[in-house]
């Protein structure tokens, strides 16, 4: 006999718990069950992408989950990114660095995947939904489309009488499997993208704290506190960067993350040659760790990481989430937001299930969604790595994806609109325009870096110090209405707009040569459209006389 619930869930990690704890958090009667393949509680200090959170995903962890106690009292909080262009040198605090020196507005954090995970799962027990740990996926039945019938998975759990077989029988199969990418495999929907990266990474079982790579007091009193450490720091250079992440277990997570054209992977792919790498690259860090080999924890490696997905969302009742769908890169933590994005979908579509509404319509305009918001955002990092190692461009790059990222995708999300139909439809055409305007800036900056002569000085970009900057990311703490929200949504495409002025601008002024054409077009444009655009600042002496921006 089979069990029965509304929704099955193939996979719990972070992404399947929760879109667990959400859809319980809006349908308290909705029957869940989740079917993790490992035990739990897993170890503290799980080896897992995904440690940094941006601001989507604390938001949706810690606002929308309710879970902002968790993520204060027992992960870190997150000192922003940051930046060093340190390729071949030891003198760290001599060369350019882009972070921040005091924190943002809105929180973010560092998380301890297996202490999270652990709080998750007992969370999705405490609110009465079933969480079975050891529980082997053996097969899986999709129901035909239209038919109305329920999916069916055949898994396998191990218990004190031996291993045995169960089957649940649910109206909808969500599959949350990671890169196992159970639905996507089962029918053909695997697409490739045009990202080629690699990636190792590995933890340490101490902190690793850059403050400690310098003596020079003028360098250390720039942030206060100094809290350099609880940043997601890179270390960048042509072709790569690598992180250091903290975490709240007292391990410290390092990656290594290449364009294999650049950097293969046989270079890096054991600990013994990533160290070797790490010597030529970035000795600082490597002569750190050469001191801890006694603290290694572990060693993963993943060729070619990135990947899209011909569909996510079906009509007929199934869906996808986190890694089982699409995966960008970790540059810039994207992951845990498109969790978010994905679940809060999936949980619209299941709302208008019991709605009794017809799904297909929805599944499909969401899935058109999720998939064009991992489009642009891929945009970001397809041949662009080239970048990371040009002090002179690589500051505007930062500023210019934050701005997109803060001024678009995190204003949908945080002001609640991203399955309003009738709000997005309405700003189509704000939307386009700036799709469009940064896969203009994208091919811009690769151009500007090609011809730049990368000159690297002992200089920080603060962050901090641009108002416009921070007042963008503090506004996504405003609580607007539909009017307030498509006014917002203007405002920041005119903001985008202005600041590809500024850096054309900049650009043109040290390098005359480059062809500004396409986005010169595009601001003109808009311009014409809708007169003058908010001048910009790209540097702090550049404020008094700028059109304040709100």
């Amino acid at each position: 006999m089979a069990e029965h619930c509304d929704v099955v869930i193939m996979g719990g990690g972070l992404a399947g718990l929760t879109l667990a704890l959400q859809l319980r958090q809006r349908f308290p009667a909705l029957e869940v069950t989740v079917l993790e393949r490992a035990r739990h509680p897993v170890p503290a200090a799980t080896h897992k992408v995904g440690e940094s959170l941006v601001e989507i995903g604390a938001h949706y962890l810690g606002t929308v989950l309710g879970l902002e106690a968790h993520l204060s009292s027992r992960q870190l909080r997150k000192f922003g990114f940051r930046f060093f262009l340190s390729d071949g040198r030891l003198d760290v605090d001599q060369v350019s660095e882009v972070g921040i020196t005091r924190h943002f507005p809105i929180r973010t954090y560092q998380i301890d995947r297996g202490i999270f995970e652990n709080a998750l799962a007992q969370e999705v027990r405490a609110s009465g939904m079933r969480f079975l740990d050891g529980a082997v996926v053996r097969d899986f039945t999709i129901a035909e489309p239209g038919s109305g019938a329920d999916h069916e998975v055949l898994y396998e759990r191990t218990g004190a009488q031996g291993d045995t077989q169960c089957r649940i029988r649910a109206r909808w199969l969500i599959d949350a499997s990671g890169r196992a990418g159970l639905v996507k495999r089962r029918l053909g929907l695997e697409e490739p993208n045009e990202h080629e990266a690699n990636g190792v990474w590995f933890r340490i079982g101490t902190p690793i704290d850059v403050d400690d790579w310098s003596h020079d007091r003028a360098w250390l009193a720039r942030c206060a506190p100094r809290h350099r450490w609880l940043s997601t720091s890179h270390l960048v250079g042509e072709g790569y960067w690598v992180w250091l992440i903290p975490l709240a277990s007292g391990s410290h997570s390092v990656g290594i993350v290449s364009d294999p054209r650049v950097h293969p992977l046989g270079s890096m792919n054991t600990f013994e040659r990533a160290m070797q790498w790490l010597g030529r690259h970035q000795p600082r860090l490597a002569r750190d760790l050469e001191a801890r080999r006694d603290q290694l924890q572990d060693f993963r490696y993943l060729r070619r990481f990135s990947y899209g997905c011909k569909q996510v969302f079906s009509g007929s009742r199934w869906a996808t989430t986190g890694e089982a769908g699409v995966f960008l890169d970790p540059l810039y933590s994207p992951g845990c937001d498109f969790i978010a994005i994905s679940n809060t979908f999936i949980t619209e579509l299941v709302a208008r299930d019991l709605a009794g509404e017809p799904v297909a319509p929805y599944a499909r305009l969401y899935g058109q969604l999720y998939l064009s918001f991992y489009r642009s955002t891929l945009s970001l990092y397809v041949d662009q790595y080239a970048i990371l190692g040009d002090p002179e461009v690589l500051p505007f790059k930062v500023y210019w994806d934050y701005s997109y990222y803060w001024g678009v995708l995190c204003q949908l999300f945080f002001h609640g609109r991203l399955t309003d139909t009738s709000v997005m439809g309405s700003l189509r055409g704000e939307l386009a325009a700036t799709y469009e305007l940064n896969q203009a800036m994208q091919r811009f900056l690769r151009a500007w870096s090609s011809v730049s002569a990368k000159r690297n000085g002992a200089s920080l970009v603060d962050q901090n110090a641009l108002d416009w900057f921070v007042e963008l990311n503090r506004g996504l703490e405003d609580r607007l209405d539909e009017a307030g929200f498509k006014s917002r949504l203007r405002e920041t495409a005119a903001l985008l707009h202005g600041l590809a002025e500024a850096i054309v601008g900049r650009a043109s002024n040290d390098y005359p040569g480059l062809d500004v054409g396409a986005l010169r077009a595009l601001i003109d444009a808009r311009q014409r459209r809708y007169g003058s655009l908010p001048r910009v600042p790209l540097f702090p002496d550049e404020q008094r006389s700028a059109v304040p921006v709100s």
